[in-house]
């Protein structure tokens, strides 16, 4: 019955499977510990705190956060124009799993 089990084991469709789609990539993750530690970010402040990530893929990294309801987005309309960066109430519930791996690498590194 175990091996019946293990065999029909599917990772698809499962929480895991959902968290892992939010907050996979390289800058996802990042983004979301930088803004729990800062709460409000503008682009450009986002760039330097993360290094050696192309606009690009800035730019889409946190597009895809928004579109998950995990970022919030505020446009101010001035030359030149202002963005900030906030979590939302959901991308604040993953903060206490970030806090866990943090604590893990912590704890395990070297």
């Amino acid at each position: 019955m175990e091996n019946e089990e293990q065999n029909d084991f599917r990772l698809e469709g499962t929480g895991f499977a959902y968290t892992l789609s939010l907050i996979n990539g390289k800058y996802k993750m990042p983004i979301l510990y930088c803004l729990s530690k800062r709460e409000v970010v503008r682009y450009n402040e986002m760039k330097r705190y993360l290094g050696k990530v192309t606009f690009k893929t800035l730019t889409d990294s946190l597009k895809a956060l928004e579109e998950d309801g995990l970022v919030n987005r505020k446009e101010y309309p001035q030359v030149p124009p202002k963005v900030e960066y906030s979590l939302t109430e959901k991308g604040r519930s993953l903060i206490p799993m970030l806090t866990a791996l943090c604590t893990w690498g912590e704890k395990h590194r070297e």
